[in-house]
């Protein structure tokens, strides 16, 4: 599962506004806000999927350890995927 600061992180690695990322990822931009909110909104499982997904499609890894969550970015991986910054 795809934690709020997960997915702010990796869209500063990705250089990466809101925006870019709910247009990238096919979701709107009002549940892209709720998933990175910090106070706990609901959001739809799918919702949270297709927002990895298309992290994932642009080179970011998630990492959860027991000492907690983080994400890192693959230049390769990036390389597979649109490459779209803004």
């Amino acid at each position: 599962m795809i934690t709020a600061r997960q997915s702010r992180a990796a869209r500063a690695l990705l250089g990466w506004s809101q925006e870019t990322l709910a247009e990238e990822a096919a979701v709107s931009l009002t549940a892209l806000k709720r998933l990175e909110s910090e106070s706990g909104l609901r959001v739809y499982e799918s919702t949270r999927d297709q927002v990895r997904r298309a992290l994932e499609a642009n080179g970011i890894v998630f990492l959860a350890t027991e000492k907690g969550d983080g994400v890192m970015f693959m230049r390769d991986a990036a390389n597979q995927g649109s490459k779209r910054q803004s």
